[in-house]
This record gives structure tokens, sequence and C-alpha cells, in this order.
């Protein structure tokens, strides 16, 4: 009879984890082959003047989300403490989410740390929601901070 309830609770317990991360990845900006950031090493952001794209050869999913890496010690070290270096908003834009809360695509090459975090902005026909960013990034984070745990709750 324990094994059964054990068995039975570790039937739930997966379920539940499966759903997490499907959610998450509803609510990540990936490629249509289920990447994030369009295939750029999350690690690099954060090591290199600039984002490296990753190889599907030093991939890992982590929480449904798949990372793509430009070497082993950046995939290791994202292994060790993926939350430093996932994106902030699921990748989507900072700025959109600081203003009308919206998720919005973003240019990769299009991003700052702010406070630690990875932030990914919007940059096409003559709009570059960086430099919009920049001029009150304080009020934005905010409430970027603010709306995106409505968006991820739907």
């Amino acid at each position: 009879m324990k094994l059964f309830i054990f068995t039975l609770l570790l039937f739930v317990f997966q379920i539940g984890v499966a759903q997490d991360a499907t959610q998450r990845k509803n609510n990540f900006n990936l490629t249509k082959n289920g990447v994030a950031l369009s295939g750029y090493d999350p690690v690099s952001y954060f090591k290199s003047p600039e984002p490296k794209k990753g190889e599907a050869t030093w991939s890992y999913t982590y929480k449904g989300i798949t990372y793509w890496f430009s070497s082993a010690s950046n995939r290791s070290e994202f292994v060790n403490s993926p939350a430093a270096y996932e994106p902030s908003y699921g990748g989507w834009c900072a700025y959109a989410l600081g203003t009308s809360g919206e998720k919005v695509e973003v240019d990769p090459l299009t991003y700052k740390i702010y406070q630690g975090k990875l932030l990914l902005f919007y940059n096409r026909l003559f709009t570059n929601t960086l430099t919009l960013w920049n001029k009150d990034e304080g009020t934005f984070f905010t409430t970027a901070e603010k709306n995106w745990p409505s968006i991820i709750n739907h």
C-alpha cells in the first residue's frame, strides 16, 4: 500500500512539473524550434562585450526552456546557476512590459544588464526601445516587475 501511495504522489508531482514547464514555454519568447534568446548564449551576455551565438551541441533545457551555449564552460556556468542568467520577462521586451504590459518581440542584440538581470528590447523600424527605457529606467523597471506576474499567471 505504501508503494502505491508513493507511486501515486510521484506521478502527481511529475504532472505538476510538466504543467509548470508547459506554462513557462507558453510565456517565453522562443524560436519556432523552441530555443530561447534566438539561439544566443545567455551567459555570454554577462561575460562578453557582445552576446555570442550558441550551438545546439551545447544545449541545456531548464524547466522546459532550451538554451544554446557557445562553449562547454558557459553551459556549465548556466547549469550551476540558471536563475542568474535567464532573461527577465521570458525574453520579451522590457520596455513594453514597463509601459503597456504587453509581450513584444525583441532584437536579441539590443539588451542591457540592469540590477543583475538580462533585459531585452525591441529594435526595429526606427524604434529602439532601449533608448526610450534609458530615459526613465527606474520607473519602467518597477512597472515591468509589477506587470510580469499578472502576465504569467493567466
